[in-house]
């Protein structure tokens, strides 16, 4: 099986990318539903977040309530750091079983992992190629404001708590410009598509 890591910086558009590679015939896995998964309620996750950042962070039903978590661990660095160390070692091992699961029922697939911090956790290193989706800083700005509904200062600091996208384009073997649209997108994922399946393993 071929294993794919895809990431890139908050809001460039791969979930878009996901979309167009799942309509390929690939297996995909998005990292942020893992890692709502691993900190459910219920969870070993959750009572190490719990315990680490107190029962403020939980909404009326139990679980997180994910603007109030943001706002305090995108304002700290220490904090932001204290919650990735909890969570990414969760999201890594649910990751992995994921991979093999895919790799039981299909060995001959191509397995795509979508997650933003890959790079910084250092998971990506357990992926056969790794694509990066990035798009213009100020294309980026403005679909964090809308997406998340945030003011600008807002925006910037949370771009600013993350890996730069040029930073990240460094580690990539391939890359995909977001900037100009869903077709131009569209056009860039399947030809990136082309290329790894005509040197590694077909998708489903």
């Amino acid at each position: 099986m071929l294993k794919v890591g895809l990431t890139g910086s908050i809001a460039v558009g791969k979930s878009f990318v996901c979309e167009v590679f799942r309509g390929l015939g690939c297996f995909v896995l998005d990292a942020d539903r893992t890692a709502r998964e691993v900190v459910r309620p219920g969870t070993p996750g959750l009572e190490k977040i719990i315990a680490a950042f107190g029962r403020g962070i939980l909404d009326e039903t139990g679980d997180i309530n994910r603007a109030k978590l943001g706002a305090i661990v995108f304002a700290d660095e220490e904090k932001r750091l204290l919650l990735n160390s909890i969570v990414h070692p969760l999201v890594l091992e649910s990751q992995d079983r994921w991979m093999s699961a895919r790799e039981s029922e299909a060995p001959e697939s191509t397995a795509i992992v979508d997650a933003a911090l890959m790079i910084e956790s250092g998971g990506y290193t357990r992926f056969d190629k790794l694509i990066v989706a990035w798009c213009e800083p100020a294309i980026q700005l403005q679909r964090l404001m809308l997406r998340d509904n945030l003011d600008q200062p807002d925006a910037v600091n949370r771009i600013a708590a993350q890996m730069t996208q040029d930073e990240k384009k460094r580690y990539a073997d391939y890359l995909i410009d977001t900037s100009n649209g869903f077709e131009d997108t569209r056009r860039q994922t399947v030809s990136v598509f082309e290329q790894f399946s005509l040197t590694a393993l077909p998708c489903t």
